[in-house]
């Protein structure tokens, strides 16, 4: 980026600073005089460039705000007051860019569902198969029910259920397949 400085402001327009002397001179770079100036004559067409670039008029405006105190807070850097304006489009034309990756980057992050995320049509069509599963499951024996809620629902494996109900790993096998053929003929009924 160009290091531009404001031109001196006529004594009679210049803003006090703390950084006068006591002589009542100014040090080089301290008045904003130039700046308000640039402001003045060349706010509108700062703005209509930030539309070009952007959508909506408040972030444009923003823009054109931001890129005049980013240009204030450097002015005591800035060598040449005649590069005022084009230091101010780039950076309208940087602060544009940033907003517009703000916004991408947003969108990206809010297009991508979450990973368990259902539609509202899906979780009421899981809603009523799990209603339709606890009602079938309802409909089993106690020993058949209990094997198929430990083994699937607890996650155990068939020596942990046979261990936990204290019945035979055998007994854990038959309630379990004659549980899951009874769930089957009962979840086909309701489709």
């Amino acid at each position: 980026m160009p290091v531009i400085a404001p031109m001196p402001a006529p004594r009679t327009t210049r803003i006090p600073s703390s950084r006068e002397g006591a002589d009542g001179t100014i040090a080089a770079g301290t008045t904003v005089d130039h700046l308000t100036e640039t402001y003045r004559a060349h706010y509108r067409s700062l703005l209509g460039l930030a539309a070009l670039l952007l959508d909506d008029t408040a972030s444009c405006e923003d823009v054109v705000q931001e890129a005049f105190i980013r240009v204030h807070s450097a002015r005591s850097r800035v060598r040449d007051p005649e590069k005022t304006l084009a230091y101010l489009r780039q950076t309208v034309v940087n602060l544009s860019r940033s907003a517009l990756r703000r916004r991408i980057l947003g969108l990206k992050l809010l297009s991508k569902p979450m990973p368990d995320m259902a539609s509202a049509e899906e979780g009421a069509y899981d809603q009523l198969e799990r209603d339709a599963l606890i009602k079938a499951m309802r409909g089993l024996q106690r020993r058949q029910r209990e094997v198929l809620v430990l083994r699937y629902f607890a996650d155990m494996t068939e020596a942990q259920v046979a261990q936990t109900l204290g019945i035979s790993l055998g007994s854990v096998k038959a309630y379990g397949s004659r549980g899951i053929a009874a769930l089957r003929i009962a979840m086909e009924a309701t489709v």
